[in-house]
């Protein structure tokens, strides 16, 4: 299956005390880069995020956001600490016998106690594993849009390698006539300069000249680049480096096409050629 870079995930987790919430996205980049933005909570689980998105993407720059929103306005059956209310009863007695001038406690100070309504502080440990069970949820969506993506993007590269294809082979059956003809025009030009048709150096020429202009070996290999370009899309995974370095050969021959033309036939499909390639070196870039 072909990726592409550009992705987009997002998963919410209810917990013990709250609610967490990873978001991913990524872009095209030359390398694999990760952009990590955690809450304080889940510093500790960074270092195996990173080792769990390393695990399963090669390339693209990866931004990854993870909050945590406590439930402070979740409502549940609350019972008070009994023990914990007779220890402040206790230490009040003590401290007013000491101190009369001090201050009663208030019934807000007892409600807000630590402890007083249970043992209410975060496991930790439990709260990263709850992150990296998530973040594996939220990698399969990021990964499956991905793939979405990554399959319009080689439908468009495969529909420019069927083009490609079909003015290969609308050109190649007309240039050996057009060369033909172009080296009997070049023959009557030398032999109206020199003023001998048997001369020796006109066919010497004409014969150089014949090999100069031969194109055959830039469109067989044309043919070959296109062949690997369709087996690398088929065989998926990342393929995005392969496919770039075979739009630079399809380029060079593309190019090497339009240099040796001598009619205008083949000038104007080295040029739709150049065309589609560049069309698809723009798609190229965005996949993994």
């Amino acid at each position: 299956m072909i990726y592409s870079m550009t992705g987009y995930a997002a998963r919410t987790l209810d917990v013990e005390h709250g609610a967490l919430h990873l978001e991913l996205k990524s872009v095209n980049s030359r390398y694999l880069d990760f952009q990590f933005r955690v809450c304080e909570e889940l510093r500790a689980a960074e270092p195996a995020l990173r080792e769990l998105f390393s695990a399963r993407l090669t390339r693209g720059k990866l931004e990854c956001r993870v909050s945590y929103a406590a439930a402070t306005a979740r409502v549940r059956a609350q019972t008070l600490n009994a023990d914990l209310l007779q220890r402040l009863k206790s230490f009040e007695a003590q401290v007013c016998s000491e101190l009369p001038q001090a201050a009663p406690l208030a019934v807000a100070d007892v409600l807000r106690w630590p402890g007083m309504f249970g043992d209410d502080s975060m496991d930790s440990e439990a709260l990263v594993r709850s992150c990296l069970a998530l973040a594996k949820d939220a990698l399969d969506d990021f990964s499956a849009s991905r793939a979405r993506e990554g399959e319009k993007l080689a439908a468009v590269i495969l529909e420019r390698v069927a083009r490609m294809r079909d003015l290969v082979r609308e050109v190649a059956p007309r240039i050996p006539l057009a060369q033909a003809a172009f080296q009997d025009k070049l023959k009557q030009r030398l032999i109206d300069a020199i003023g001998s048709a048997d001369d020796e150096r006109i066919r010497q020429e004409v014969a150089v000249f014949a090999v100069r202009i031969d194109v055959a070996e830039e469109l067989a290999r044309l043919s070959t680049h296109l062949d690997e370009v369709e087996r690398v899309l088929k065989a998926g995974g990342a393929s995005g480096k392969r496919l770039d370095f075979l739009m630079q050969e399809l380029n060079r021959e593309a190019n090497t096409l339009g240099s040796k033309s001598v009619v205008s036939e083949v000038s104007q499909t080295a040029m739709e050629l150049k065309l589609l390639i560049e069309q698809m070196r723009e798609q190229i870039q965005n996949l993994e």
